[in-house]
């Protein structure tokens, strides 16, 4: 099987790299390295499903139907370092799949496969077409001892990979053989076509751009088709979520109130923000305060973190890396840039078919579902589907309301794909639920969390904004913003402290009551200074914060703010070392 899709040896060049390496070349279009993968995977692969079943030919065909599946799935694999254990699941569900049809059932379609395999004329591997031929021959043989439904689903999903081959342009598609399948070198094929080496490169980087394209449609409409075969396709619509109501600028706080609400667990939107800890993350970026900096963090590591201090597991699917660059400013592009004509010019993300996956799963088990980007770089809700027209309905605090289409989650203006949604809850004490914000809050305010390098978090980030003001070097539209976001959780984390001073009235709090009262006031003087600041500089204009009169007003506030929060921290501290003494 290791040959039904790539050749049967790759480069010596490939044989020293590590799995981790040839699975991201893999994912970019280099059949080489997935090639190079098979080859020292195989005979691990062809184990695993002989400890299934002690069939042979069982064994092989469910092998070649797990490689098939890798190849097309592979874009899914979010952690390249777990190649192998992601390819056993795939193995394991197809051994299952198999198992499950009947003994009587298998011994004769795997004895018909066994002969049909010596009846077969040699298939060239060096051949694009041969190889199309042998795939469409082996899987129409199963196919003949299948169920209709079965039949019918392999039967479409060959013309899909049938798609994806031939979705390059006559010339694309030669170039593109030339190299993988005749061995040719980039020069070579520049004199064979009559062009230069360097269109050579271009050729095959826009082919491998279109075969990653081609291979996400191809997954995605096979997963549609399976819905449709299975008899899920339907509409779902959750009621809508009270979230897109919710006064707050911390965007990500509302829609995880929205996860919430959707519980049996009821908590205000302050206790929200205090527990996941977004009432006290302080992100910058250095010299221009950039409007994404307080989004700049790890979208997985830090929600759902947030979602388990309030006792809930959760499950994320996310293209979002911690190393990027701050993204475009979306208040300062043309609005036909944030049009839905725009994003389906975009890349198709490769993790769409998994996202879509997330989001039906969550919605019929009656959750919506957080996601990042949807109407703008903000985070917001999808609350329901709709399979017949490919529309998600989605919204978020920012007064957006609206149906997505399928194909544009993950093509906003930023183009990163991520959506979380709860798995289940568990249970969880006021005590632990706390402790757990403290150890986020500290965490972040010491700096000790990973962060994306072109930032600065937590308590050292006040000097880099003071900095900035010094400089001159402010940017008005993203210092408003940052200035509102982090006034706005300052507030919510005064009233998150109240509420627990006045509500939770269980004797384990009591020593650190008085504490965490003091807290309360802290955080609400801070959010004052803020309200000052943001007064200063509004939002979107932004005022002249590069004004050096106000320049200097706003670090005074900025100092004092600081200083208050230091006070705060310790505070916290304190109320963390109290909580671990009861």
């Amino acid at each position: 099987m290791d040959h039904l899709i790539i050749r049967p040896k790759a480069h010596e060049e490939h044989t020293q790299i590590a799995d981790e390496t040839l699975v991201e070349q893999a994912k970019a279009g280099d059949q080489e390295a997935f090639s190079e993968l098979v080859r020292r995977h195989r005979s691990k692969v062809y184990g695993y499903a002989r400890s299934y079943t002690q069939e042979a030919f069982l064994a092989e065909d469910i092998v070649q139907d797990a490689l098939i599946r890798a190849f097309l799935h592979l874009g899914t694999l979010v952690d390249s370092r777990r190649f192998l254990p992601w390819l056993h699941r795939i193995v394991r569900n197809q051994a299952y799949t198999r198992l499950s049809k009947g003994a009587q059932k298998r011994e004769t379609v795997f004895s018909s496969l066994g002969k049909q395999t010596h009846e077969q004329e040699p298939t060239d591997w060096e051949d694009l077409d041969s190889i199309l031929h042998r795939l469409g021959r082996s899987w129409s043989h199963a196919a003949q001892n299948s169920n209709p439904e079965e039949a019918m689903v392999r039967r479409e999903l060959f013309e899909t990979i049938r798609s994806l081959l031939y979705c390059l342009n006559p010339r694309e598609r030669r170039i593109v053989e030339s190299h993988f399948f005749d061995h040719l070198a980039p020069h070579e094929i520049a004199h064979m076509f009559q062009m230069s080496q360097a269109n050579v490169y271009q050729v095959l980087s826009r082919s491998r751009k279109k075969l990653i394209q081609e291979k996400t449609r191809v997954v995605v409409d096979q997963y549609m088709k399976t819905r449709r075969v299975a008899g899920s396709m339907k509409q779902a619509v959750l009621n809508k979520p009270e979230a897109f109501t919710m006064p707050t600028w911390v965007t990500c706080a509302a829609a995880l109130y929205g996860l919430v609400e959707s519980t049996d667990r009821k908590m205000s939107l302050p206790m929200i923000l205090g527990l996941s800890g977004h009432a006290f993350r302080l992100t910058i970026v250095p010299e221009n305060i950039h409007i994404a900096g307080p989004t700049m963090f790890h979208f997985q590591r830090v929600l759902q973190q947030g979602l388990k201090n309030m006792g809930f597991e959760s499950r994320a699917v996310t293209s979002y890396h911690l190393s990027c660059e701050p993204s475009i400013n979306a208040n300062q592009v043309a609005p036909s840039l944030l049009s839905p004509e725009a994003r389906e010019k975009r890349q198709l993300s490769v993790l769409l078919p998994e996202a879509l996956e997330l989001v039906h799963r969550s919605i019929d088990k009656g959750y919506p579902v957080l996601a990042w980007d949807l109407f703008m770089p903000e985070f917001g809700l999808i609350y329901g589907y709709d399979d017949e027209k490919r529309m998600f309905y989605a919204g978020d605090n920012c007064r957006n309301d609206s149906p997505i289409p399928y194909e544009n989650l993950g093509r906003g203006i930023v183009e990163e794909l991520f959506v979380l949604a709860i798995d289940r809850a568990f249970p969880i004490d006021q005590r632990t639920m706390l402790a757990n914000a403290l150890h986020s809050a500290l965490v972040h305010y010491r700096g000790e969390e990973p962060q994306d390098p072109s930032c600065v978090n937590g308590l050292a980030a006040y000097a880099a904004w003071q900095e900035a003001y010094e400089k001159g070097t402010v940017e008005p539209n993203g210092n408003a913003y940052t200035t509102a976001v982090n006034g706005d959780a300052r507030r919510y984390a005064s009233l998150f402290w109240s509420e627990i001073a006045d509500t939770w009235t269980d004797s384990v709090f009591d020593e650190v009551r008085p504490l965490i009262k003091e807290a309360a006031g802290l955080y609400g003087a801070i959010a004052d200074d803020f309200d000052t600041l943001r007064k200063l500089f509004p939002f979107p204009a932004g005022g002249e914060p590069n004004d050096a009169e106000q320049g200097k007003q706003a670090i005074a506030l900025l100092q004092a703010i600081e200083r208050n929060e230091r006070a705060a921290v310790s505070l916290l501290e304190k109320i963390q070392a109290g909580l671990a003494e009861t």
